[in-house]
């Protein structure tokens, strides 16, 4: 059909009258196809930067009754409910407007069609008839109840067998994942995501757990999961069997790193504990940015580290505020992209120096160019966590503030994010989970004689080896 029909489609949202007594409320499949010139307008609703036959064949059928509107879900409205695409909304765009078909492109800015559906109006809506079932129920009867406030009517396509627009995300990511893509990939999700959720991954195995893992929302359809991975020096230490010093040298952690990094390809933010020397550091933020790594976060600590969880029950000596905010200064100088970045860890809370020490730090932090704020805390109430962010947002709105909740755990991930946190990270659960089921198994082994009784314990072999891409 000619643009100008698309035009005139546009122009021509007024009100409709239903046509039978169930308008709007049953799917119609088999409605006879347009006459040329009829000025209807056909709504498909694409999330996914990979556009297969199944996708041709929607944007196909929808061509059979009017002009093709294609509501292209934004990355924001993508982020809330699953990874985000491989490419940005402008080149998924870009890629529709290719299409045989396509009349225009618009942004669905959430999963619910409801906003676009008011807002234009359109005749139909096409989708494939796989949603009737499953997470998309609850969107599929929304679009039905919507389309039924003005006459529009839902035309569902068969399902086209053999394609899966998530198996071949999966299957192409790791082939697309570039270093460039991988860095820059933390700060597109801060930029359209509420938060980031981050977890600890100490090798390829818990790695391989962190890219894969999900949890559906039957309610909304969403699909959660932990968007970066945090690459303890807790874990990476205790894992090797050497206590927590800054004992594990450098080259070590880029071996562990490098170890995850080959198995997946979401971010990845590194403890980098002080940081070293200020001249050994502006050497680390180069090696770093080359591998592809999106964040390193050092502490303003000095001395012989301790774990801040230990608090002021072990020697906590800070940093002059000055010195560190030097060594911020020289990791941002010297790195190359602008992807890269250089969060600055406040341990006030952790060494009893108070909170308007911690908020001076931050602010020097920040003046010397850091990206983000980590503001670290033992109290369990999480009061003081809450009076930091709301103190510091006040001054700074948009620089990210990253937490890792262990002693505040009863705080739900939405309710930091809501008091101002851009990142949470659940930084040692995967090694604090992994030493009591080993160290129970052991055990009952020895207790036993045998291995039978530790059999309920354990996964499968062939399920170990499913786990393993490639494996046989």
């Amino acid at each position: 059909m000619a643009r100008a029909n698309t035009r005139t489609a546009w122009q021509r949202r007024g009100a409709r009258a239903c046509v039978g007594p169930l308008c709007g409320l049953r799917a119609e499949i088999g409605v006879e196809p347009l006459e040329a010139g009829s000025a209807k307008i056909a709504y498909v609703a694409i999330s996914s930067d990979i556009i297969h036959n199944g996708h041709v064949n929607i944007i196909e059928e929808a061509a059979r009754y009017g002009e093709v509107l294609v509501g292209l879900l934004t990355d924001e409205a993508v982020a809330a409910y699953k990874r985000l695409p491989l490419l940005d909304f402008d080149s998924r765009k870009r890629l529709l407007e290719s299409i045989r078909h396509v009349g225009r492109v618009v942004p669905q800015e959430e999963l619910s069609y409801a906003r676009n559906l008011r807002r234009y109006r359109p005749d139909f809506v096409v989708h494939g008839d796989d949603w009737r079932a499953g997470l998309q129920m609850a969107v599929r009867k929304e679009v039905v109840e919507v389309l039924g406030e003005y006459g529009g009517r839902l035309v569902e396509v068969p399902y086209t067998n053999g394609v899966s627009g998530s198996a071949l995300e999966a299957a192409l990511r790791p082939l697309v994942t570039t270093v460039d893509s991988r860095r820059g990939r933390l700060r597109r999700l801060l930029r359209h995501k509420p938060y980031v959720r981050a977890i600890e991954a100490s090798n390829g195995l818990s790695g391989l757990i962190v890219e894969s893992l999900q949890v559906a929302d039957e309610g909304t359809g969403a699909v959660r999961e932990f968007d970066a991975m945090w690459v303890s020096s807790l874990c990476d230490s205790s894992f090797k069997g050497k206590p927590d010093i800054e004992l594990v040298d450098l080259t070590s952690r880029l071996a562990t790193i490098n170890e995850i990094m080959e198995v997946t390809t979401k971010p990845i933010i590194l403890d980098g504990d002080t940081g070293g020397r200020i001249e050994h550091f502006a050497y680390t933020v180069r090696t770093l940015e080359r591998l592809g790594v999106s964040a390193v976060i050092i502490e303003d600590k000095t001395g012989l580290k301790q774990n801040s969880l230990f608090g002021t029950d072990a020697l906590q000596v800070l940093e002059d505020p000055d010195e560190f905010a030097r060594k911020v200064n020289a990791g941002k100088q010297h790195q190359v992209t602008t992807d890269f970045m250089v969060v600055a860890r406040v341990e006030s809370l952790i060494a009893g120096a108070g909170m308007d020490d911690a908020l001076g730090r931050a602010r020097t932090y920040v003046e010397a160019g850091a990206d983000g704020i980590m503001i670290h805390s033992r109290e369990k109430d999480g009061r003081e966590i809450a009076e930091f962010l709301s103190l510091f947002k006040a001054a700074y709105p948009d620089i990210p503030v990253v937490l890792v909740p262990t002693s505040y755990n009863h705080i739900t991930e939405d309710e930091l994010c809501r008091m101002g946190a851009s990142v949470v990270i659940h930084a040692n659960h995967l090694l604090r989970s992994a030493y009591p089921a080993m160290l129970g198994t052991a055990r009952t082994i020895l207790e036993s004689g045998r291995s039978r009784e530790a059999d309920d314990r354990l996964m499968p072999i062939s399920e170990v080896l499913s786990l393993i891409p490639g494996e046989a």
